[in-house]
């Protein structure tokens, strides 16, 4: 942080106004950003609302929860407060007193998405274009409106309005690239896996983060290497960039000190591998097995999870009593047209014979195909995983 001003001897610490800041997730994840939150930020109250979590904090709880956030998407930062506006004039007239330079140079494109409902003003092109002649009032220069989506490396700028029955919500992005990209997944098997979701599954599972995991249907290796992150308490953005660090009141030195206070940001040092759970991953395909073990070593994470290329049949769990999660192929996007109903068949019986005892969560779109299993599931988390609506099955091995 810059140097505090002294005053009779007394350090006088830099104060910041506390803004308001939104964690978007995938539906379903809204529970477990929200608990990631509360145990980043243990005086904080956030608050649980579709598709995502709002939260107060300074610009450190903004750094950090970009940071350490496994589950969320991305997290926006609100744009002063909110306002109402029932004609053009006014909603240009109250955006262009908003603080637009906190965090846009003049003339720096961007990306403006727009979204009305239940509004007068309903019109969302007509909504981007008085935005941003707000915005060129307020800085003086005329910002390009770049498109871009989601899924976009290095995206221009993301302001996002949104009008719902008159009420106006402006919003910046400060993460940039969407959150699941940690950049150690660059080799990816059919329908992967995304790491927001694989860490969501993690923390629905209840692994303790120290009893063994098997994950026998590993694909591109995300939720081994996920767990292997989890356990050894390496932020999830360790190594990436972010929107924010462009903000022209961005706090370089604040910025430092909280990346310096995550512990094991560096890597794994004091976590010895004696005391690390066992991390079991395999799949059947020799092809996935070899992107898994290269996107664990990007991970930093390999020497800590033991790839096995074999079938279900041939797992061969510790002897210590464990988790297994795993999403296996459902048949809409992998092994499409076959009938899968004899693999989950053996994958429980496989279960049975030898992880009796064990805690097993499974993700699925089609509950008759984890009624295979013959394990007593609790189905009630309903998650989406690529535009797919799935199940997370739950349940102890008998």
């Amino acid at each position: 942080m810059p140097a505090c001003p002294r005053f009779l001897g007394v350090v006088v610490k830099k104060v910041f106004d506390l803004d308001t800041y939104f964690a978007v997730t995938a539906p379903g994840l809204e529970p477990f950003t929200a608990e990631e939150l509360r145990r980043l930020f243990p005086d904080t109250n956030p608050a649980t609302e579709p598709g995502g979590v709002t939260f107060r904090g300074d610009p450190a709880a903004l750094y950090r929860a970009n940071l350490h956030l496994r589950t969320a998407n991305r997290i926006l930062a609100r744009l002063g407060n909110f306002f109402r506006a029932a004609t053009f004039e006014e909603l240009q007239q109250r955006a262009a007193k908003l603080p637009w330079e906190r965090f846009l140079t003049p003339g720096q494109p961007i990306s403006l998405r727009v979204t009305c409902h239940k509004s007068k003003l309903y019109h969302s092109d007509a909504v981007a274009r008085h935005v941003s002649a707000a915005l060129a009032e307020r800085l003086g220069q005329v910002s390009p409106n770049v498109k871009a989506d989601d899924e976009t490396d290095q995206p221009p700028q993301l302001v996002i309005v949104r009008i719902a029955d008159d009420r106006v919500t402006v919003s910046i992005d400060s993460s940039g690239t969407i959150l699941h990209k940690r950049g150690y997944r660059q080799a990816v098997a059919k329908a992967p896996l995304r790491e927001t979701l694989a860490a969501a599954i993690l923390m629905a599972s209840g692994w303790d983060k120290v009893s063994p995991l098997l994950d026998p249907f590993c694909g591109s290796g995300t939720i081994p290497i996920e767990a292997a992150l989890m356990a050894l308490g390496i932020p999830p953005g360790v190594k990436r960039r972010f929107a924010f660090m462009d903000w022209p009141n961005f706090d370089q030195a604040l910025w430092q000190e909280t990346y310096r206070q995550s512990s094991t940001v560096h890597g794994p040092s004091s976590a010895g591998s004696e005391h690390f759970p066992v991390i079991q991953a395999s799949d059947r395909d020799a092809g996935a097995i070899k992107m898994s073990q290269a996107n664990a070593e990007r991970a930093g994470v390999a020497d800590y999870i033991e790839f096995t290329c074999q079938a279900v049949s041939a797992v061969t769990p510790p002897a210590r009593k464990g988790w297994v999660v795993t999403n296996p192929p459902y048949g809409l996007r992998v092994s499409e047209g076959r009938d899968l109903r004899n693999l989950y068949a053996r994958f429980g019986n496989v279960l049975r014979e030898k992880c009796p005892g064990w805690d097993v969560s499974v993700l699925c779109s089609d509950p008759a195909l984890l009624g295979q299993m013959q394990v007593k599931l609790d189905m009630s988390l309903a998650l989406v995983n690529g535009g797919i609506h799935v199940r997370l099955g739950r349940g102890t091995v008998r």
